[in-house]
């Protein structure tokens, strides 16, 4: 026993003593070492704004101890940092590595536009062993862009509606000048052009009697826990066409954040806002992709106006209306954790070939992909609940409402208030056998030409890929009267002749591997 006991003490010591150890005999590298990939991109960055972390291994595959004589940034006055096993630092010396071993050397950057001649900035990790050099190469593309700040010196703040927290959030007027100051505004500001991106922090609001008018082709931006506001008596024209989209979705243009969603708030038409247009328009990665809040003041026309625009990886709603006025077509609202359109407090609402698609995956979606209510529970000045009743009319024709749960459609009627709604020549998936008149498909003051539960083919559910293919069984079954009133798809596709229903007419998918999951 005490043999055994003396034993594991001379082991114990003799490992603490190799682990102490730091005057590792090693050899300078002959440059042999291998890379985790010869050129790190970094993804497109906006100017003056910091990369995410990017990261190379270095390996040594020699049976030696060895010792980098240098790693160094190869420009003098480099726009990137790097961090070599833990030590920041532009340039490193006599940097260890054992046999069979390897480091990590992560890789940023914040980039002057201003300062560069070329929008694509590269430059290269240099690893010089004395005998040969080796290096990696660094790539990243740069832009301008135009920055819209909220004022540190502007108290006024919004409700966090869109998120969790709940927090609140800083607002300001619209306004280029990212100095702060509360100047008037120039009318410059109410026109986005394509000539540069804009990056929006905070929330930014259009103000009462101006329209915040945006060209075809500009690229919006928006910074976490960011949003545009459009106030009472403002207006929001985006006009994109088919072949220059608008684009919508947060600021991380790192390919892992390309599908990620709730990057930022929301599009919030404020009640009041009036004649709101959105076409041509892709939003994504939104809290609430758009927020429509009550009639306008003058009534006189829709509250929104919205046509060939697809809303995408919502991680509450893609459009929550309000007792509102909507009018869509060509419109594609898909995966959202909640759902993708949800009509509360009653309002109007009429569309035309239109695809509501909830294939949401990132967590359990209890929400239809279609929510229709006249009614609605807020609290009071007291907190205390208060119940809403309204007046709704809804009209969906040559429409597809699905998703993975085995009912996308939830209809919620208080007996007091109109609650007209009708279908016409629509796709539906409702599977539940709960008896309830709302809910009578052949009840032909509600439904009319319904295709209930079958095949809709879609191309690609997870990846928002709504089109449909030449096994769907809603080719050729719009109502032609009202495809005329929408006679090309949002692809440009004529539809006159025998239109499908949704936003897009059928397809013919180019492999197997792209058609529906």
């Amino acid at each position: 026993m005490k043999s055994t006991i003396t034993s594991l003490l001379v082991i114990t010591l003799m490992f603490v003593s190799i682990s102490c150890r730091k005057d590792f005999s090693t050899m300078a590298s002959t440059g042999t070492l291998t890379f985790s990939r010869d050129t790190v991109f970094l993804d497109t960055l906006f100017t003056n704004i910091s990369s995410s972390t990017y990261a190379l291994k270095v390996y040594n595959k020699s049976n030696n101890d060895i010792h980098i004589p240098s790693i160094n940034l190869g420009r003098s006055n480099s726009f990137y940092r790097l961090n070599v096993d833990g030590l920041p630092g532009n340039s490193f010396e006599n940097i260890p590595l054992l046999a069979k071993d390897s480091l990590y050397i992560f890789i940023e950057a914040t980039i002057d536009h201003s300062k560069v001649t070329n929008p694509i900035y590269t430059d290269s990790i240099v690893f010089d062993s004395g005998e040969k050099l080796q290096n990696v190469k660094l790539v990243t593309l740069v832009q301008d862009a135009h920055f819209i700040f909220p004022n540190d010196n502007n108290t006024e703040t919004i409700e966090g509606k869109f998120t969790l927290d709940g927090a609140p959030r800083q607002m300001r007027t619209l306004s280029l000048n990212d100095t702060g100051d509360d100047e008037e505004t120039p009318e410059s500001d109410w026109h986005f052009t394509n000539t540069r991106p804009y990056v929006i922090y905070g929330y930014c609001a259009v103000p009462e009697n101006k329209t915040l008018t945006i060209d075809p082709g500009t690229k919006l931006y928006f910074h976490e826990n960011a949003a545009l506001v459009v106030h009472k008596k403002a207006s929001l024209h985006i006009n994109g066409t088919l072949d220059a989209k608008v684009l919508i979705e947060g600021d991380r243009l790192e390919p892992e954040f390309s599908e990620t969603p709730g990057q930022w708030d929301a599009i919030w038409l404020q009640a009041g806002s009036n004649n709101n247009q959105i076409n041509h328009t892709l939003i994504k990665n939104a809290s609430i992709g758009i927020l429509c809040d009550s009639i306008s003041e003058t009534n006189t026309s829709p509250t929104l106006t919205i046509k060939n625009t697809e809303v995408y990886n919502s991680s509450n709603y893609g459009i929550l209306a309000n007792e509102t006025v909507i009018t869509g077509e060509n419109l594609i609202v898909g995966n959202s954790r909640k759902a993708s359109l949800a009509i509360k407090k009653g309002g109007s609402y009429e569309f035309n070939h239109a695809t509501f698609a909830n294939y949401w995956s990132g967590s359990v979606r209890r929400d239809a992909t279609l929510q229709i209510s006249n009614t609605d529970i807020e609290n009071d000045t007291d907190g205390n609940p208060l119940v809403l009743e309204k007046n709704l009319v809804a009209n969906f024709t040559n429409c597809i409402i699905d998703g993975s749960n085995n009912d996308e459609l939830e209809l919620d009627k208080n007996e007091n208030d109109n609650f007209l709604f009708h279908f016409k020549n629509c796709f539906l998936k409702y599977n539940s056998t709960v008896e309830n008149d709302l809910y009578n498909f052949s009840n032909t003051s509600f439904y009319e030409n319904l295709i209930l539960n079958k095949n809709i083919h879609f191309k690609n559910t997870v990846l928002n890929k709504f089109q449909i293919g030449e096994e769907s069984e809603v080719i050729d079954q719009g109502d032609i009267i009202n495809a005329l009133k929408a006679p090309i798809d949002i692809l440009g596709t004529d539809r006159t002749a025998s239109p499908d229903i949704g936003a897009y007419q059928h397809i013919t998918f180019e492999t197997e591997n792209t058609e529906e999951n």
